[in-house]
């Protein structure tokens, strides 16, 4: 009869066990929150005691030159240890958008967050309601994690330090077609100033064969240089008009891939003619005739 008695007992202390490891929640202490402005002097700033489970009953301002500095003891069962996670989560209840700031804990606890101006997304900076700011603590384990709002922070404007505008964000979706246009093709002068300067060319070949004949130019040579050598005179005179004739195509219809293969053919039989012509002149020059 005895037995039921010890069974009993030993049942209500795994129990009892049991329950008290559910129980076990992490939690903080010490902790404080302050707002230093710069500049300011020793009993100028603001400092509050942060108690756990309860929220400060009036918002704490952050201006454009402020630095809010949160430090806290975390706890696991009333004991000092280091979480997994600790983070202060600011939200804007009104959008739903928020953000966190991870604390920087040590072993035995103790950590610290700072907050500035510019830590803190444009979205929220521009917001005109209160921010509700959460410490967040958790781990592994079975202990419940912390998370419970801890004070209101409202963002004061500044004129000397503007809140900056947050851009449009890059959003990728069909954009509009795109209609190029290309670069009309090249157009010929005036015909005006085509006639003109066709004039002009047509105008110097009377005047050089004028000043040819006028420094002594004899043309009863003539006879005698077609004779001697007629092919290399013929070709080169006759690649001379062909060249001309190409320069007058590109200019018109040709492009620069259709003149370049019939300018270097005509060349090289211009610099061939031209060198057995002018040998044939040598030889006429060297026999004494001028």
């Amino acid at each position: 009869m005895w037995l039921l008695p010890r069974s009993l007992s030993a049942i209500l202390i795994a129990s009892s066990a049991i329950l008290g490891a559910a129980a076990s929640s992490w939690g903080f202490g010490d902790a404080t929150i302050s707002v230093q402005g710069k500049g300011t002097g020793v009993g100028g700033s603001f400092k509050e005691r942060l108690i756990e489970g309860k929220s400060l009953s009036k918002p704490v301002e952050l201006g454009g030159s402020d630095t809010l500095k949160i430090i806290i003891t975390t706890q696991e069962d009333k004991k000092s240890k280091r979480p997994h996670q600790a983070f202060l989560l600011v939200k804007d209840s009104t959008t739903g958008l928020e953000t966190s700031y991870s604390f920087s804990v040590k072993e035995s606890g103790k950590g610290k967050v700072e907050l500035t101006h510019k830590d803190i997304p444009g979205q929220l900076l521009a917001s005109t309601n209160s921010l509700s700011a959460s410490l967040v603590i958790a781990s592994f384990g079975t202990s419940k994690p912390y998370n419970a709002r801890a004070f209101d922070l409202k963002i004061k404007a500044d004129s000397g330090f503007p809140i900056a505008t947050p851009e449009k964000p890059l959003r990728y979706a069909k954009l509009p077609e795109i209609h190029h246009t290309f670069k009309a093709d090249p157009k010929s002068p005036p015909k005006i100033i085509s006639i003109v300067f066709t004039a002009v060319v047509i105008t110097a070949v009377p005047v050089l064969l004028i000043t040819w004949l006028s420094l002594g130019a004899n043309v009863n040579h003539l006879s005698n240089a077609f004779g001697t050598s007629p092919i290399s005179h013929a070709l080169f005179f006759s690649s001379i008009l062909a060249m001309e004739g190409i320069f007058f195509m590109y200019y018109t219809t040709w492009n620069l891939s259709q003149t370049l293969p019939a300018a270097v053919a005509v060349g090289s039989v211009t610099f061939l003619s031209g060198s057995r012509a002018l040998s044939e002149v040598q030889g006429r020059r060297l026999a004494g005739l001028r």
